[in-house]
């Protein structure tokens, strides 16, 4: 965990939760720049991020859904538990057809891709900071169609038919986690993520578990990309 210096005049602080040190130094730099922000902590992982948000009281929290050894998600959930009032923005690389509406019911109030920019970020933050929800066009867009068309159209991804602990597994099995890993990290059995695994490779037609895994980290390699 990074803390930054304290400051006398009357700024917003936000605690940047994101595993990639060049990225978490251009968006400190960027913010700080801002006469209502000031960055008061970094964190890489979840539970760094927990520590930090008791111990410097932030405004509002800036996360990432990839964390070193963590899930942005699963932190997300637990901020919304511990502080219902905290406002979490997400700015992430990963595609909001499968990630923004996960993280809005995990309890995130905006979620923006990072090839949105920074100007987006700010203006995420600030209308987060106000208690309102903010999602980039396209992600807003993307979102209205899905309410749209309902629920009784056919899934255009097999990814889409797995559910949210299904597709939180199926990113950890991606990022070569074993079971007995992924159990202790969601607080589960292993027979509870055997379960889970079984579950998936029936949604996506997989014959076994060497299947899955190749699967699972091709489409999380393709996914890391900017």
């Amino acid at each position: 965990m990074t803390n930054h210096p304290k400051t006398t005049t009357t700024r917003n602080r936000v605690l940047l939760v994101e595993d990639h040190v060049l990225v978490r130094q251009g968006i400190a730099e960027l913010l700080n720049q801002e006469p209502d922000f000031l960055v008061c902590g970094e964190a890489e992982d979840a539970s760094t991020a927990l520590d930090a948000v008791g111990e410097l009281k932030p405004d509002v929290v800036l996360v990432d859904i990839s964390l070193k050894e963590s899930n942005g998600l699963e932190l997300i959930k637990v901020l919304k538990s511990r502080y219902p009032k905290l406002p979490v923005l997400v700015v992430t690389m990963h595609d909001e057809a499968l990630y923004a509406e996960l993280a809005l019911r995990a309890g995130a109030l905006g979620y923006i891709m990072k090839e949105e920019g920074i100007d987006k970020v700010l203006t995420g933050l600030r209308r987060v900071l106000s208690g309102a929800f903010y999602l980039s066009e396209s992600v807003a867009s993307r979102l209205l169609q899905q309410q749209i068309r309902g629920k009784y159209e056919p899934s255009t991804s097999p990814i889409d038919r797995l559910s949210e602990r299904e597709l939180e597994v199926f990113q950890l099995i991606g990022q070569w986690q074993g079971t007995s890993q992924i159990a202790n990290q969601f607080h589960l059995s292993v027979k509870t993520v055997e379960y889970y695994r079984e579950q998936i490779k029936e949604k996506l037609n997989l014959k076994n578990a060497s299947e899955l895994v190749r699967y699972a980290s091709q489409w999380v390699q393709r996914d890391k990309h900017f």
